[in-house]
């Protein structure tokens, strides 16, 4: 089904049909990323604790964000398809080891996206500072880096590992308009509000709000899809 709705569909239509389906998801996720940054700036109790995150994160450096990252964009939203029927039979040991890993991976690609915007911009959170990386994140990072690499990895993945038939599609024309520009829209909606206020916190704290957003978005778009 979804095969047939790529071949119907444009991309610029997917991605908009997409993006409607996550805007309300994507607003909850949103709130709750701005309470929490509201919270770190206006109740002690939250402050002290994020501070003891830091210093924790000062001592594991790099380790925190792949370990955090596999944990919560690959294992949980994996054993929460794992745990209902609709998409028990499309995720398998390996594919969950899969995604583990590359979600680890990715939060080590995060950090030095985020430890490079902070030598590069600075580490103020002034709106310039904010609007300047919240830019650079979704009209540079996202479109060249993380979105094409994530749909491979995901096409992969969903091929039962059959890297020929991947390579097959990425050789047809149009494989960017018709499998990362969907993908792009999809998710405007509610990554680009949501790096903004991830933005607005200290660079220690930027990558632990980011995996508190993604496991949430990861569960409601599995949820959503498995209803579907």
């Amino acid at each position: 089904m979804a095969a047939e709705t790529t071949f119907r569909e444009l991309p610029w239509k997917a991605g908009l049909r997409g993006a409607r389906a996550n805007l309300l998801p994507g607003f909850v996720l949103q709130v709750t990323a701005l309470v929490v940054v509201l919270a770190y700036y206006h109740h002690a109790p939250t402050r002290a604790a994020f501070e003891q995150l830091t210093v924790f994160r000062a001592r594991t450096g790099f380790v925190f964000g792949v370990v955090s990252t596999g944990l919560f964009g690959g294992l949980l939203p994996f054993l929460y398809l794992r745990s209902i029927s609709a998409s028990r039979h499309q995720y398998g040991w390996r594919q969950g080891l899969l995604l583990t890993a590359f979600w680890g991976y990715k939060g080590l690609e995060v950090e030095i996206w985020y430890r490079l915007l902070a030598r590069v911009v600075g580490e103020g959170h002034d709106i310039a500072t904010i609007v300047i990386k919240s830019l650079l994140d979704q009209g540079v990072y996202c479109p060249i880096l993380a979105v094409p690499l994530t749909v491979v990895v995901y096409q992969w993945n969903a091929a039962g590992f059959n890297f020929r038939a991947v390579a097959a599609d990425f050789r047809t024309p149009g494989w960017y308009a018709r499998s990362v520009l969907p993908t792009l829209l999809a998710n405007a909606g509610v990554w680009i509000p949501a790096v903004a206020i991830i933005y607005s916190l200290p660079t220690p704290l930027q990558l632990p709000l980011q995996n508190l957003v993604l496991v949430f978005f990861t569960l409601l778009l599995a949820h959503l899809n498995a209803r579907r």
